[in-house]
């Protein structure tokens, strides 16, 4: 169960690209006890510090679970690293409110961790082309397509200072595999302020995926960190967090954590 760097190494030559496998983070889940995945972790994020430090740039980290459950999006997504994709920009795009099943499906092919709990759902639409293709192959996209989803939360109240503020948390982005949307995310954000007029927005960076620079560029501030989650992986690839007294499961792999983000809009202490 151990071959993902072969998987990876044979999809790289396909493409061209099979000098570039050490921008790439692969981690084979092969841990058969909680203990072992918590050494696997440790010793992967000394790996990825070490990239960081002599490439300036946070890698693609590929655990195998993802890679065998979501093939597509793993696929897309790492030749987008490599600087494969789509470019398309915000401003040829419109935000229009979705309903919970057009959210939901899309999140479930285009989101690592599926969809989620939420109560303001966006869908990022189409709306003109300029005829952008990938530096490798073409992405046909028709114009009143859905490329992107973001959700948030409803409102979690409490009091500062006698003023009542209003929290929200972002709870997903995703786009369709194989695009980079510039200024996507930033659109999604504006169009919710606009609408809703949180007093503040908070939400993760999953560590497994980037250090949430895009968070920090849309003017959020790291808050804290939020402790690494351990999974159990079955026999199909699936992963659920361990519980005490849980069954069927094969391996197990503790993922990095996630970095805590928080955009104020109103001033309290």
């Amino acid at each position: 169960m151990c071959r993902l760097i072969d998987d990876i190494r044979r999809f790289l030559t396909e493409n061209g690209l099979e000098d570039r496998i050490g921008l790439i983070v692969p981690i084979n889940i092969c841990a058969q006890s909680p203990e072992e995945a918590a050494e696997q972790s440790e010793k992967i994020k000394d790996v990825i510090a070490q990239h960081i430090h002599e490439t300036g740039k946070y890698p693609l980290v590929i655990p195998e679970d993802r890679w065998h459950r979501q093939p597509e999006m793993m696929k897309s997504r790492l030749l987008a690293h490599l600087e494969i994709f789509t470019p398309i920009y915000a401003r040829n795009c419109e935000i229009r409110r979705i309903d919970k099943p057009t959210a939901a499906e899309f999140l479930s092919r285009t989101h690592a961790y599926g969809d989620a709990a939420c109560k303001h759902r966006y869908g990022m639409f189409l709306k003109r082309s300029t005829g952008h293709i990938a530096k490798e192959g073409r992405c046909d996209i028709q114009t009143g397509t859905l490329i992107a989803v973001g959700t948030f939360s409803n409102a979690r109240r409490w009091m500062k200072g006698g003023k009542e503020i209003r929290s929200y948390e972002w709870t997903r982005f995703a786009s369709l595999p194989g695009l980079r949307i510039s200024g996507g995310m930033g659109k999604i954000l504006k169009t919710f302020i606009e609408e809703v007029q949180p007093d503040d927005i908070m939400s993760y960076a999953d560590l497994e995926w980037s250090e949430g620079n895009v968070y920090e560029q849309l003017g959020f501030t790291l808050e804290g960190q939020k402790d690494p989650v351990m999974f159990g992986i079955d026999s199909e690839w699936n992963r659920s967090p361990v519980k005490t007294g849980m069954t069927g499961t094969n391996l197990f792999y503790m993922n990095f954590g996630s970095n805590k983000y928080r955009l104020k809009l109103t001033e309290y202490e």
